[in-house]
């Protein structure tokens, strides 16, 4: 099998994923209470549309998108709203977030699919929205903004990124098995939002059955593309390297070169919002991780606490050392198990101590081995001293805002040090700087 990839850098830890990658999405047990956040997206927070006391139908919207860059929030499951307060996220801030006491009737909302004769690049930018759809690959950018490119930006290639490079998660590969018509239908929608010619789907070169299904059942301008099991394969920029051979300008977006990449789980939540009139209130997560008694893909509500999910997966060993939401290489770890799946959760993992790194760092010892796995040819040594320093602007230079926090750089260093919380730091240091600056 011929498979492509990006030019730069990379590491190939080891995959974990046997665990959870022939079992079958199941759906999760119905939790007690919902705990749904009003900010899960890049962008403005919503604003509560439901007050204490309210019964609420699965479906119904609990918060509007103010603005732009936001996307609406919707009951996962119907119950009683009984608190609108801010509750733990899976960042460690507190957000104002939707209480709901579910009942055991959990009555459906009714939805109005458009007319699918009418489905037009506009009706599917509004679908989107109204269903709050974003990135559900971990960026959580909302999707009707994405399938709007800026004015004199032509996109020719939507990308269907199906590379799941994550050690341990198996959440995506599940759904391009068990659900490969709606992943199609979900990219030719895309396609059609942005008027591109040609669809590809990217996916790592160790899914070979996702491969040759979907293999068979693409045509005409739609291909699949194996590619190199290596990470950050799926990282947006990387991965149109990888598939188009484009390299995306430093601070530049995809439409740059004319392309558009999309998480397989949101193209399938893409076509459900179109032709359904779905919002989105649920989605695949995989809970996995040597802690966990029997690791499993589980369709979960959003807003269930992920105390609730590893319950459902037998419980925890008693050797955990680390509880992550999300992936290993990416993923956020949790101080507690209080924190309610969100819209961008593809994982929640229970490690122990065997795999999880020592926290003893010591100073940069120069080997410059970041700077060789950096995918986006950065040199992380020196953007992570100088901001250890509080030097931020001298980090910035040094290009700290085109690091999309991969994490190669800290798996390979050999002084463990805490490149990637260093790297935040200045990150959030530099946007709070640029909100301070008169307008």
């Amino acid at each position: 099998m011929q498979v492509k990839t990006f030019k730069q850098g990379g590491v190939h830890p080891p995959e974990f994923k046997d665990a959870t990658a022939s079992r079958p999405i199941r759906n999760a047990a119905l939790p007690p209470l919902l705990v749904i956040p009003l900010h899960q997206h890049t962008g403005a927070p919503c604003q509560p549309l439901v007050k204490v006391g309210d019964r609420v139908l699965a479906g119904d919207k609990l918060g509007e998108a103010d603005g732009l860059i936001a996307a609406s929030v919707h009951a996962s499951a119907s119950g009683e709203v009984i608190a609108i307060e801010p509750r733990q996220h899976f960042d460690g801030q507190r957000v104002l977030a939707v209480v709901i006491k579910t009942d055991a009737a959990q009555v459906q909302a009714q939805f109005t699919p458009p007319d699918s004769a009418a489905v037009t690049p506009d009706a599917i930018r509004a679908a989107a929205r109204e269903a709050g759809l974003v990135g559900m690959g971990g960026a959580a950018f909302p999707t009707a903004v994405k399938l709007a490119p800026p004015p004199g930006k032509p996109i020719d290639a939507v990308i269907a990124n199906g590379c799941e490079c994550e050690p341990y998660l198996t959440c995506d590969h599940r759904l391009m098995l068990e659900h490969a018509d709606a992943l199609l239908s979900g990219l030719r929608l895309a396609m059609t939002a942005v008027g591109a010619k040609h669809g590809y789907i990217g996916i790592e070169a160790n899914k070979p059955d996702a491969i040759a299904l979907l293999s068979d059942k693409a045509d005409g301008n739609v291909s699949v593309l194996p590619l190199e099991v290596k990470y950050p394969e799926g990282a947006e920029k990387q991965l149109i390297q990888a598939v188009l051979g484009r390299e995306v300008p430093p601070g530049k977006l995809p439409s740059e070169v004319g392309a558009l990449v999309q998480n397989v789980g949101t193209l399938i939540a893409l076509h459900e919002a179109v032709f359904l009139g779905k919002p989105l209130t649920e989605r695949v997560v995989t809970v996995s991780g040597p802690g966990v008694v029997q690791p499993d893909n589980l369709r979960v509500k959003i807003g269930t606490p992920i105390s609730h999910l590893f319950a459902d997966c037998g419980g925890l060993t008693g050797h955990v050392a680390r509880v992550v939401m999300g992936g290993p290489m990416t993923g956020w770890a949790q101080p507690n198990l209080d924190s309610p799946v969100v819209k961008g959760t593809s994982g929640l993992l229970a490690l122990t101590a065997e795999v999880v790194p020592s926290m003893e760092g010591s100073d940069c010892v120069r080997c410059g081995r970041c700077a060789e796995v950096c995918p986006m040819r950065l040199l992380p040594n020196y953007i992570s001293v100088t901001a250890a320093a509080g030097l931020y602007d001298l980090a910035e230079r040094w290009g700290a805002t085109d690091c999309f926090e991969c994490a190669a750089c800290a798996y390979v260093c050999p002084a463990n040090r805490p490149i990637i919380h260093l790297i935040r730091q200045t990150k959030a240091e530099i946007s709070a700087r640029r909100r301070r600056e008169p307008k």
